[in-house]
């Protein structure tokens, strides 16, 4: 005599939960933490150009339609006044510097506040530098770009992103640069910066370039709101060759290409 035993319903439903975790845990939506995974330099073999091949999970970095960073251009840039003013309700915020290896990043743990995009909450999680910009504007490719990311808690992202060029020091640059000797021997690299207010950081702008797009490093995710400000900020030389000097070599240079814009429309916020 055959005996069929049926799972509990409760065991079931358990199994299945269990089940559905492991699948969700294996689908990043984040970028990657291991620079060693990937390089900036053209030609490598772990290069911008070969993202997409590295990783399946990877494969929307060469194949996407919707990648970042793109060049601006201000003339063909749609006026957008229904766009509004950028709804930022930053607070300040315990933070810590972090030196990744293939950047320099401000962390958030708990948030740093939240910006307000079609009466969605991004919260403000963390920051980093790109130097040179990953965005160009009217041709040029400024020193430094400097990207705040935003996340929802269905981990749809917003980055907010200022272009440096080269001039007066920055104020906050000068609090971080001072900072990145002490955690060079550090294992892992990071120290608390205290308080932290992100308007400390960013200069006071209106006006603005707001397009779709996607992370700019691996995983490439797409479906990103992109708000780059169209003031342009200062850093000094010193401070850009700070930031660059802190991370490892092959990262010194750590800019995406800018990649096609397949008629994406990109407007503009003109008060």
């Amino acid at each position: 005599m055959h005996f069929t035993i049926m799972a509990r319903p409760v065991l079931r439903d358990t199994l299945f939960l269990l089940g559905l975790l492991i699948c969700i845990a294996g689908v990043r939506t984040v970028e990657v933490d291991d620079e060693e995974q990937f390089s900036y330099i053209k030609g490598d073999s772990r290069g911008p150009e070969h993202w997409g091949d590295l990783v399946d999970e990877w494969a929307i970095c060469g194949n996407g339609r919707q990648q970042s960073p793109i060049a601006l251009v201000k003339s063909q840039a749609v006026i957008s006044p229904d766009l509004g003013e950028l709804q930022r309700i930053y607070h300040p915020g315990k933070a810590i510097l972090e030196n990744r290896g293939h950047d320099i990043r401000v962390r958030w743990p708990r948030g740093g506040g939240s910006l307000v995009i079609n009466g969605r909450n991004y919260i403000l999680k963390q920051t980093r530098w790109h130097s040179p910009a990953e965005h160009s504007v009217d041709g040029i490719i400024y020193p430094l770009e400097f990207q705040m990311e935003h996340q929802t808690e269905d981990n749809s992202s917003a980055v907010v992103s200022m272009l440096y060029s080269y001039g007066k020091p920055n104020t906050f640059l000068t609090k971080v640069v001072a900072k990145l000797p002490l955690i060079s021997d550090k294992e892992p690299p990071k120290e608390p910066l205290g308080l932290v207010d992100p308007f400390e950081i960013i200069v006071p702008d209106k006006e603005y370039y707001r397009y779709s797009g996607s992370l700019s490093t691996p995983i490439c995710r797409e479906g990103v709101i992109w708000s780059v400000l169209e003031k342009i900020s200062t850093a000094s030389e010193e401070q850009v060759k700070a930031l660059q000097n802190a991370i490892h070599d092959e990262y010194k240079l750590n800019a995406r290409p800018v990649q096609p814009t397949n008629g994406r429309i990109v407007k503009i916020y003109i008060p």
